[in-house]
C-alpha cells in the first residue's frame, strides 16, 4: 500500500505564502511518502488554482517534473460536478500525471439539487476521462451521505468513476466513521484518511480535525477495511488539524442521533476558547498564527508516522 499526503496537511504554510507545490512535493519526499494529492480548490484572496499557481503548460510541466524526480504517484483534489470545469481539470491532471481526481457535489451545504443533477453533469466528461486514463472519485465530503455518493455512482454507471472515502467527513452528516468507510470501500478509488473529535465551542458542537491516531475515529479499523475490503493501492493522508466545522446535516441523517460515544464523544477544545474560537483555526488571526503553524506541521509528522506503522502492521 503506497502511502500519500494532501497538500491540506499544511494549508497554512500555503495561504502565508511558506510554501507552495514544489516544496510540498518535497516535503513529502522527505517524510518517506509515495505519492500526492494536490487541492486545486481556490481559496479566498488568492489567485490560482488552489495550491496550484496556474494551469499554464509550462507551469504544469515544471510540477510534473518535480513529482516524476521523486517516482510520486499524483492525485488531483477539485470540487463541483460542472462538466466545462471538470473537462479543464482532467486536462491539467493528464498534464501532471494524475490517474485520479476528487470532487463532490454539494458545495459548503448540503443542495440536493446539486446531488440530483451530478449524474447526468459527469456522464458528460466520462468520454474524456476514458481518453486520458484518469479516474473520477466522488467524494462524501461534509454533506453527502455514503448513500448518496453510491447512487451518483450507479447512476453514472462508468468504469471511471466511483468513490472517494473520506475517512472522517461522514461525522459532519451525523454518520459513523467506521460505518462510512464500510460502505464506501467496495468502490474506493482514492481516500483521505484523517482523524475526528467533538467540541463545544459554547454555542453548539463542531466536528474538529485532529492529527491522525489522535482523535476519536477507530482509524486503525479503518485502514484495516480500507486494506481488506476495497482494491486501493494508495492511501492518503489528510491532516485537518486546526480546523472545526458545523454539522452540515440535520441530526440523525446518517444514523447517529447524539453526540457523546465513540467517534462522537465530545472533549476539549484543542486551543482555550477565550483565545480563539473553533471556526477561526482555518483562518487563525495573526498573532496565533506561528504557534498553529508548528502545531500543524508536528501534526503532519505525528499523522504520517501513525499512518506508517498501520502500513506495516496490515499491508506486510
Amino acid at each position: 500500500m503506497k502511502i500519500g499526503l494532501e497538500t491540506e496537511s499544511y494549508h497554512l504554510q500555503f495561504i502565508t505564502g511558506r510554501m507552495d507545490i514544489f516544496g510540498f512535493i518535497r516535503k513529502t519526499a522527505e517524510l518517506g511518502l509515495d505519492g500526492v494529492m494536490i487541492n486545486i480548490v481556490p481559496w479566498p484572496g488568492l489567485s490560482g488554482w488552489g495550491t496550484l499557481e496556474s494551469f499554464e503548460p509550462e507551469y504544469l510541466d515544471r510540477v510534473r517534473k518535480e513529482i516524476q524526480k521523486y517516482g510520486f504517484f499524483a492525485e488531483i483534489d477539485t470540487n463541483g460536478s460542472d462538466p466545462e470545469h471538470l473537462k479543464e481539470v482532467i486536462k491539467a491532471a493528464h498534464r501532471i500525471g494524475a490517474d485520479v481526481i476528487r470532487t463532490y457535489a454539494c458545495l459548503g451545504e448540503y443542495d440536493p439539487e446539486r446531488l440530483k443533477k451530478a449524474p447526468e453533469d459527469i456522464k458528460q466528461i466520462v468520454p474524456l476521462l476514458e481518453k486520458y486514463r484518469i479516474k473520477l472519485a466522488v467524494e462524501n465530503h461534509e454533506e453527502e451521505l455514503t448513500v448518496e455518493v453510491i447512487q451518483i455512482i450507479n447512476e453514472v454507471n462508468s468504469p471511471w468513476v466511483s468513490a472517494h472515502c473520506d475517512v472522517g467527513n461522514g461525522m459532519m452528516a451525523w454518520e459513523d466513521p467506521v460505518e462510512a468507510v464500510r460502505k464506501l470501500a467496495p468502490y474506493a478509488f482514492t481516500t483521505h484518511f484523517k482523524d475526528h473529535i467533538i467540541i463545544h465551542d459554547g454555542e453548539d458542537y463542531r466536528v474538529c480535525g485532529v492529527p491522525v491516531g489522535t482523535g476519536n475515529i477507530d482509524t486503525e479499523e479503518c485502514f484495516k477495511i480500507l486494506v481488506e475490503k476495497s482494491t486501493l493501492t494508495r492511501i492518503n493522508v489528510e491532516m485537518c488539524f486546526p480546523y472545526a466545522v458545523n454539522f452540515k446535516r440535520e441530526l440523525g441523517a446518517g444514523g447517529v442521533f447524539a453526540v457523546g460515544e465513540g467517534a462522537f464523544k465530545v472533549e476539549q477544545p484543542p486551543y482555550d476558547l477565550s483565545v480563539i474560537k473553533p471556526l477561526d483555526y482555518y483562518y487563525p488571526p495573526k498573532e496565533l498564527l506561528e504557534q498553529m503553524i508548528e502545531d500543524q506541521e508536528k501534526g503532519t509528522e505525528q499523522s504520517v508516522k501513525y499512518t506508517l506503522a498501520l502500513r506495516d502492521k496490515y499491508c506486510r
